[in-house]
C-alpha cells in the first residue's frame, strides 16, 4: 500500500532516511564530534535570529518559534551525525510552513543527478524528462510515466515539493525507489542509481598558484545564462512565442523583447517551470504589458503595507491580444505576472494551475570558521503579497481560465497541446507535435 501523508509528516519521515550517498562512499563519511555539533547549533542559531527579525508575521503563524528553536536545539545536541543535525535545522524552519522559508544547508563534496525529472500535473505526478544515457532511461523509465510513489510515499501537489527538497538538496540519495505506471497502463517498480561525480572539497577563488577553481565557476555561471536564457519563436506579424524561464533580466532586456512583440499581432508568454525570481524583473514585464498604470499587488511585511506597482512603463507597450501559459511549476514572481494579467482582463491564462508559492524573501549567506570556510543559508520570507482583489496566492495559485492538461501519452510522444491550443486562440495552426518541439528541453553538461 502506497502512503499518502500530509507535507510536514512526509519530509519527517523522509529526513529519517539514511544518506544513501555517503553511506555508497565511505570515504565521505565526515566524523561528527562535539567540534561539529556546536557548529550545527551555531549555524541553528544564526538562521533562527534572523528569521526572529526579519520574518514576515511576528507572530509567526501562532507557532511559538522560541520553544521551536529550543527543541531544535536540543535534538542538534543530540544529533550523531551531520545529516541528523542538519535535517533538525531544516525541520525548524519547515514547520513555518512557508514556500520562501527554508534552510539552505552547506554545499556537499559530490553531486548527484537523477537522471530524471517528474512533476505534478493536474493532480497525478508525471515523469517528464529523462536524461539520455542516465540509469533511469536504462531501466526504462520514460516521460510519460505516471509516478505513483517515491519511496513508498505517494508525490501530491502539497509534499512534493517537500520531496524534491529532501532528495536534491537536504539528504540526497544514490538510488531513487519508483513505483510507475506508464501510458498504456502497467505498474511496475525500479531502482534507479543516480550518477555520482565528486567534487573538490576545499576551492581557491584566489587565483594563486595557477588555480582553476574561480574559472571553474565562471564557466557554469556562463552555463547557467545559457540554459536560462529567453528564446522566442515568430510566426510572421500574427504571432510571437517569449519562452521566459525565470525573473533574472534587466531592464533593457525587457525592452528587447516587448519590442520585439509589438511586431506581431499576438503573444504568448510561456510560463511553465518558471519559479519566478527579480520583482524588478516582474516591473518591467508588467509595465511593457500594459498601457495604463497597474497596480500589481500590496507588499504586507510586519512593519507597513507598500504598493507595488510597475517600475518600467515604456511609452509603446505590446497592446496585442496576449495569453500565458503557467503550469504546477510556476512559482512566485510568475504567478503574480499571470493573476495581474487575469485580474486586469489583459489576456488568456491557459495551462495547469500554478504551484502557489508566492511570497517575498530574502537569501542570507553565513560562513562558519576561518581559512577554511564552510557556507550554508537560508531564504527567509519577509513579505506576503495581496493581490488587488485583497487576496494572498501563497498555498492558493492561478486557476487558468481553460485548464488544458497534457496526457501520459502526449508526453511520452513529446508533444504540446497547451502551447497549440493557445497558438490556435491567437489565430495561428500549429499541431501539438510541432509544438513539443519548438523549446527543447537543454540538459546541463555533465563534467
Amino acid at each position: 500500500m502506497r502512503a499518502t501523508l500530509a507535507p510536514l509528516l512526509v519530509l519527517s519521515l523522509f529526513l529519517g532516511i539514511p544518506c544513501q550517498a555517503q553511506q555508497s562512499q565511505p570515504s565521505q563519511q565526515p566524523t561528527f564530534g562535539n567540534f561539529e555539533r556546536e557548529r550545527a547549533v551555531d549555524m541553528l542559531e544564526a538562521i533562527a535570529g534572523d528569521v526572529k527579525k526579519h520574518y514576515y508575521d511576528p507572530k509567526f503563524h501562532g507557532l511559538d518559534w522560541e520553544a521551536r528553536v529550543k527543541e531544535a536545539k536540543e535534538r542538534v545536541e543530540k544529533s550523531t551525525s551531520q545529516n541528523q543535525a542538519l535535517s533538525h535545522i531544516a525541520g525548524a524552519l519547515i514547520d513555518l510552513n512557508d514556500s520562501h522559508t527554508f534552510f539552505l544547508p552547506p554545499a556537499r563534496p559530490f553531486v548527484l543527478d537523477y537522471g530524471l525529472d517528474f512533476q505534478m500535473i493536474g493532480d497525478q505526478c508525471f515523469v517528464t524528462r529523462v536524461r539520455p544515457g542516465s540509469d533511469a532511461e536504462s531501466k526504462g523509465i520514460r516521460p510519460g510515466d505516471q509516478v505513483l510513489s517515491v519511496g513508498g510515499f505517494q508525490p501530491t501537489r502539497g509534499n512534493l515539493w517537500q520531496m524534491e527538497y529532501v532528495l536534491r538538496t537536504l539528504r540526497p540519495q544514490t538510488t531513487l525507489r519508483l513505483d510507475l505506471r506508464n501510458p498504456s497502463g502497467p505498474e511496475r517498480q525500479v531502482e534507479a542509481a543516480a550518477k555520482y561525480r565528486e567534487l573538490k572539497r576545499i576551492k581557491d577563488l584566489t587565483t594563486s598558484g595557477g588555480g582553476s577553481d574561480i574559472w571553474d565557476l565562471f564557466r557554469e555561471q556562463e552555463e547557467s545564462r545559457h540554459l536560462h536564457r529567453a528564446r522566442t519563436q515568430e510566426f510572421g506579424d500574427d504571432l510571437m512565442i517569449l519562452k521566459f524561464p525565470s525573473f533574472a533580466f534587466n531592464e533593457a532586456e525587457v525592452q528587447e523583447m516587448i519590442g520585439r512583440a509589438r511586431k506581431h499581432k499576438g503573444l504568448i508568454i510561456d510560463l511553465r517551470d518558471n519559479g519566478g525570481g527579480s520583482v524588478e524583473t516582474l516591473k518591467y514585464l508588467v509595465g511593457g504589458l500594459f498601457e495604463n498604470d497597474v497596480k500589481i499587488a500590496d507588499r504586507v511585511s510586519r512593519k507597513d503595507t507598500k504598493p507595488l506597482t510597475e517600475k518600467y512603463h515604456p511609452h509603446n507597450p505590446f497592446t496585442g491580444r496576449l495569453v500565458v501559459l503557467v503550469d504546477s511549476n510556476s512559482a512566485s514572481a510568475s504567478e503574480i505576472l499571470a493573476r495581474v494579467v487575469q485580474l486586469e482582463k489583459r489576456g488568456e491564462i491557459v495551462g495547469d494551475q500554478s504551484s502557489g508559492k508566492v511570497m517575498e524573501s530574502i537569501r542570507n549567506t553565513y560562513s562558519e570558521g576561518m581559512g577554511v570556510t564552510v557556507f550554508y543559508g537560508a531564504s527567509i520570507t519577509v513579505a506576503d503579497v495581496i493581490m488587488s482583489d485583497g487576496k494572498s496566492l501563497e498555498n492558493v495559485g492561478v486557476k487558468p481560465e481553460e485548464m488544458i492538461l497534457p496526457t501520459g501519452a502526449d508526453l511520452a510522444a513529446g508533444r504540446d497541446p497547451v502551447l497549440a491550443h493557445a497558438a490556435e486562440m491567437l489565430g495561428v495552426k500549429i499541431s501539438p507535435e510541432d509544438a513539443g518541439k519548438l523549446f527543447p528541453y537543454e540538459w546541463p553538461k555533465e563534467e
